[in-house]
């Protein structure tokens, strides 16, 4: 593969997209081919319980309190104590799925601060296209009941079926969180448990923003915008929205002393508003903006100009006065542009993809979407304050040559709407990390054409957009117009050196081309993820070596190491005794000495600890990266034992003068073994320090 790239570079990068291609399963982790989450399919989970005629019970969500959360929902707080799991059926008669169709009130807050996600589960059962992508149809408590539900998600760039049981958390024989007005239906205390299950736990979901809901129930891309700020293009933009039927709310900010407090003229502060419309009609002579708003609560609405049976209506013309008004107490109505800028404090809007989207005569946003990663040492090069190492992170091209049609605001030009997402952003938090602060930078393309951008060429000059500033919340997106022409995108994080994943998604109103451009490393990598299901064949249990694998054998390919994979592929089946594709914990001692190792009981039950499944099988990649770890380490360690001793001994001498190498070393310990933080970064102190 090397010879490869240092010779045959242009040939190579016109053979990649075929041989990507081959290896794509396309439709999977659309919402007709969602993945399965954690491997768990519906239909198989069900067709065991009903011919073993028992309820299922989700090992990957137990009934227990982790499943509750971590530290204010944690085993020990005494907003946990007295909860118990209860089915529906056993907290009511005849529980129902769903009642007469979803509907707003079906969703109550329970004692969990996830309004931000009930917001936009209420939002939801306003479009019933979206409704039925996330809840499937053909769920019930009668027919075939097994104790087993599921719903489809989207998160962090694909549909993913999840499934759960039907054990809830109760208190006194009432659910403790999400319940439905109707006290028999439970299809939205299901739909918040599946939701907590993707994030880890109820406790994750606490705190947000609806935008986030919007995504995760539709795929689109939220933004966000301050009414407070210049706004006169708005009213054209939450038009233009409306053709694309995306879906928007609107909030009046507040102190947490006011939430829920109402208005002189009925508008609830600090709850989550549905925008419906957005129209104009004639009054005296002259053209009026309005906006159509749904309090979710199906009463309480806004007493002003252009509500309900107000006098400004008597000034329209009966025949368009007839097409707008729809005079009831059902929570919708309408106001006056000026005044709800003057009102409300936020819009949100989530713009849907093409798929989302049924109808034929609806406008559709044309759609790329990549996954990508930070990684240190590689692509994780931080913000333009990072210039040595800014060009590392990865670089994506997108190609627009067509102008938009009737745009919004007057100006020609390409509307662009930019979406960046950190991957696991709610997981974190239980694990006491923080989330990377993230954003993004978009660079003019001057006569370049598949050449990732090096240093030089990116401080000679400045970029022409990016995101208004650097967020560690899980998503920041910017809506841009620009002159048609090729643009590069870079998304990183703000410090150097943090290891993250991401998705970029990338919203035009025309065609527009969009790729990812790679560096020679990051094409021999592909090379090799593609390469390795030709050596293996169909008897190892493998979809082609790791992004982390690939950059150990490129690394060993540069040292004096020998490395081949075939020897390893044959050592692996030798001793993957059950044909399983897999190799168990005990298969594996024998595996690494045929390979060449030698070792103990200790230093191998640190290695299945660390390259193990919970099933405590190790595939063909994982098998692979532990033996180029060893390998690297017994070369380091050999360059170190000069006499053939067996041990290493060094004075501060050694230590000052070898310090790079003793880093590594330890490094390389670290990784293969996975020291404890603690005491990996005390022996790197000392070095430096020595040093």
């Amino acid at each position: 593969n090397i010879y490869l790239l240092n010779n045959f570079n242009k040939k190579l990068l016109n053979k990649i997209p075929e041989v990507g291609d081959a290896f794509t399963n396309k439709g999977l982790g659309t919402n007709e081919k969602a993945i399965p989450f954690n491997k768990q399919d519906y239909q198989t989970l069900k067709q065991e319980c009903l011919a073993k005629k028992t309820l299922f019970c989700d090992p990957t969500f137990p009934a227990e309190s982790a499943s509750l959360g971590y530290n204010e929902l944690g085993p020990q707080s005494s907003q946990t104590r007295g909860v118990q799991w209860k089915r529906p059926k056993e907290l009511c008669s005849n529980p129902q799925f769903i009642v007469d169709g979803a509907t707003r009130t079906d969703i109550c807050q329970g004692a969990l601060g996830d309004c931000w996600l009930l917001a936009a589960i209420a939002s939801l059962t306003l479009e019933k296209e979206f409704l039925e992508r996330v809840v499937p149809h053909g769920q019930s408590f009668k027919e075939n009941y097994a104790g087993i539900f599921h719903f489809q998600l989207w998160q962090c760039g694909e549909w993913v079926d999840v499934v759960i049981d039907d054990r809830l958390p109760t208190r006194n024989g009432r659910l403790l969180f999400v319940q439905s007005a109707e006290g028999s239906e439970f299809w939205s205390a299901l739909l918040e448990k599946a939701y907590a299950k993707v994030n880890g736990s109820y406790e994750a979901l606490t705190g947000g923003l609806a935008n986030e809901g919007f995504e995760d129930f539709t795929g689109g891309i939220a933004e966000s915008y301050d009414l407070s700020k210049d706004s006169s293009h708005l009213f054209k933009l939450m038009q233009k929205a409306l053709t694309l039927r995306s879906l928007m709310g609107c909030a009046i900010s507040t102190s947490s002393q006011e939430i829920e407090a109402k208005t002189s003229l009925k508008l609830v502060k600090g709850h989550a508003y549905s925008v419906t419309g957005a129209k104009e009609v004639h009054s005296h002579g002259r053209l009026v903006q309005l906006v159509r708003l749904r309090n979710p609560w199906g009463q309480v609405e806004w007493t002003g100009p252009w509500s309900d049976n107000s006098k400004e209506w008597n000034s329209v013309q009966p025949e368009e006065k007839a097409k707008l008004v729809h005079s009831a107490e059902d929570g919708e109505f309408w106001m006056a542009y000026s005044d709800f800028i003057q009102n409300f404090s936020w819009l949100e809007i989530c713009n849907q993809t093409p798929d989302a989207l049924s109808s034929d005569t609806v406008s559709r946003w044309k759609f790329s979407q990549f996954e990508g990663d930070w990684r240190v040492g590689s692509t994780a090069g931080g913000c333009l304050n990072n210039p040595v190492s800014f060009c590392s992170n990865p670089q994506y091209v997108i190609k627009m040559e067509e102008e938009d049609d009737d745009p919004y605001d007057g100006k020609d030009g390409c509307t662009i709407l930019v979406g960046l997402m950190q991957k696991d952003f709610r997981k974190v938090n239980r694990f006491g990390q923080n989330p990377n602060a993230i954003g993004f930078t978009i660079y003019k393309l001057r006569g370049r054409n598949n050449i990732h951008l090096s240093r030089d060429v990116l401080l000679r000059q400045r970029p022409i957009a990016g995101c208004k500033g650097f967020t560690s919340m899980r998503e920041v997106s910017e809506r841009f117009k620009l002159p048609t022409g090729e643009y590069v995108i870079i998304p990183s994080t703000f410090e150097p050196n943090r290891n993250g994943s991401f998705v970029l998604r990338v919203f035009t109103e025309k065609e527009a081309v969009a790729r990812f451009v790679q560096s020679l490393l990051e094409i021999g990598i592909l090379c090799l993820q593609c390469s390795v299901v030709f050596y293996t064949g169909t008897d190892v249990k493998t979809d082609g070596f790791s992004m982390e694998t690939c950059r150990l054998i490129i690394t060993m390919l540069n040292t004096e190491c020998v490395f081949s994979v075939i020897p390893l592929q044959e050592a692996f089946k030798k001793h993957d005794t059950d044909n399983s594709g897999t190799m168990s914990s005990y298969e594996m001692r024998d595996a690494m000495k045929e390979a060449g190792f030698q070792l103990n009981n200790e230093v191998l039950q640190v290695i299945i600890s660390r390259y193990a499944n919970q099933q405590c099988t190790v595939d063909f990649d994982s098998f692979v990266g532990c033996l180029i770890h060893l390998e690297m380490l017994f070369q380091m360690f050999k360059r170190f034992d000069k006499k053939d001793t067996g041990k290493i001994e060094l004075d501060i001498l050694q230590v000052t003068h070898k310090c790079k190498l003793v880093l590594r070393f330890l490094y390389l310990l670290n990784v293969a073994f996975s020291l404890t933080d603690v005491l990996f970064w005390v022996l790197q102190w000392l070095c430096l320090a020595l040093s």
